[in-house]
This record gives C-alpha cells, structure tokens and sequence, in this order.
C-alpha cells in the first residue's frame, strides 16, 4: 500500500525530492494530482512511513 506523504507544488520540487528519497534507500512514486497547478504527490510503501517522514523532513529543512 502507497500513502502520500507530501504534495510538491512543482514537478522540479517533486522529481528533486524523489531523487533525494531514492538516493536514501526508499521505494518513491510520484504521480500529478492536479495539472493546473502542477502539484503532484509524492507517494511511499506505507511500512516505510516512520523512517521517510524523518528522511524527508531533514530534506525540506536544508
């Protein structure tokens, strides 16, 4: 099961992010949720959601 643990306003954000998740050992998808505004969920692999919050916190504050 995939849960979303955050929405990039931009697909540069979103690909950046995934990147970064993905370079940290972490199954990412992302996927669009609203092309007028270009935002787009970043998804994971719920049993992973602890470690990724934690990774993905230190990436939105650097």
């Amino acid at each position: 099961m995939w849960t979303v643990i955050y929405i990039a306003p931009t697909a540069k954000i979103a690909e950046s992010i995934k990147r970064r998740l993905t370079e940290e050992g972490f199954l990412v998808q992302t996927r669009p949720i609203n092309m007028s505004k270009q935002q787009y969920e970043i998804l994971v692999p719920s049993g992973e959601l602890d470690e990724v919050q934690e990774v993905l916190t230190s990436i939105l504050h650097s």
